[in-house]
């Protein structure tokens, strides 16, 4: 498996597709917006950059992307009604993926958002600014940008993937599972553990080359309250389900045991402390502010409501969709594409026994930094 060239999100409008299933990642945009206006109106009244270069990593596609381009062309406006009304300042946006992520769909729907984007600010008596919109392929752990040039990075439920596979995670050393699960040794959470320091640092190095003195970051991951590295909540819970469909699917001879205990999920849930820890050691950037909520993980929740048993199996099968989205094409490198149905079909069942035998609900931890750099 080859991070770089085998990762995206499900392309297209399809029921499986990121498109139609990413409401909790839109919930996670959604409530950390005071902190990326804050970080905008800032960065307005303390650099005046005559254009401003506001770069959104991991920006995947589809409605949330462009809900990030409009939060702050927004809270822009805004400024530029009040203190700046004056300016004359132009924005330009990067949105940046891996090269196998969907970026015709986010072109396609411009022309449609831009004809919104006036609408809107026509109404509330505003005046956008002059803004660009450009893609730029390439992983975050590499330089993307030349030196000094970016004024503002954000990146949304993105940062906790890490660069490949924890390095020296071989062969069964995580035997019977996909994650950091209930019996995967400490040694193989400690590999999940390093990789993420080595990546997040290299992530920091990268960002403070290439961001202007005084810039900021916005930074939202999903993470975990507690401090031990077996319980991220409902991200444990999910990873934990897949695995026993894997295994159930190996049970049934529809897949290889060795197939199975060498597949492992390059994602890591950090901490508010590591992350802090991580922040100092980079010694290139001020934490402004640090916050953690938890977000419901039902991703039907702001769907129209069912009752009973439909309820429960109805969530099984949005959660199925939701996680088949974020990691079918991992799943499909390195099994083939001939189990997701079943694999899937499966990991709802699951989940819908899960969620009917829980006695407290279970919630995804979120963890937004807000940094500024001092260089």
């Amino acid at each position: 498996m080859k991070i770089d060239r085998d990762f995206h999100m499900m392309k297209g409008d399809d029921k499986f597709s990121y498109a139609k299933n990413s409401r909790i990642q839109r919930r996670a945009i959604l409530a950390t917006r005071p902190m990326v206006e804050k970080a905008v109106r800032e960065m307005c009244i303390d650099l005046h950059p005559q254009s401003m270069v506001i770069v959104d990593l991991g920006c995947s596609f589809g409605g949330n992307t462009l809900l990030f381009v409009s939060e702050v062309i927004t809270t822009i406006c805004e400024n530029r009604n009040s203190a700046l009304e004056e300016s004359t300042m132009e924005v330009q946006f990067f949105l940046n993926d891996l090269p196998g992520n969907d970026f015709n769909q986010i072109f396609q729907s411009l022309e449609q958002f831009e004809q919104l984007t006036k609408q809107h600010c026509a109404c509330r008596g505003l005046q956008p600014p002059p803004y660009y919109v450009a893609a730029l392929a390439g992983s975050f752990y590499t330089r993307l940008f030349p030196s000094n040039t970016v004024h503002f990075f954000h990146s949304s439920m993105s940062v906790m993937w890490l660069s490949q596979v924890p390095e020296n995670l071989d062969g069964s050393m995580n035997e019977g599972n996909v994650h950091i699960g209930a019996t995967t040794r400490p040694m193989v959470a400690k590999l999940y553990q390093n990789q993420f320091e080595k990546d997040f640092m290299q992530f920091l190095r990268m960002r403070c080359r290439e961001i202007v003195h005084g810039g900021r970051m916005v930074l939202t991951v999903v993470g975990r309250k507690s401090k031990d590295v077996f319980d991220a909540g409902r991200t444990t819970t999910i990873f934990e389900l897949l695995s026993q469909g894997l295994r159930t699917l190996v049970a049934e001879g529809r897949v290889e045991k060795e197939k199975l205990d060498s597949f492992n999920i390059p994602i890591y849930c950090p901490s508010v402390d590591e992350l802090k820890q991580l922040v100092w050691q980079n010694n290139l950037l001020d934490i402004s502010d640090v916050q953690l909520f938890e977000m419901d993980g039902n991703p039907m929740d702001d769907l129209e409501p069912i009752e009973g048993t439909a309820a429960t199996q109805a969530t099984g099968q949005s959660m199925s969709a939701t996680l088949r989205a974020a990691i079918e094409s991992l799943i499909a490198s390195h099994f083939g594409d001939s189990i997701l149905d079943e694999l899937f079909t499966v990991f709802a069942r699951n989940f819908t026994s899960y969620i009917e035998s829980e006695v407290e609900k279970s919630t995804i931890t979120v963890i937004t930094l807000y940094l500024q750099a001092k260089h």
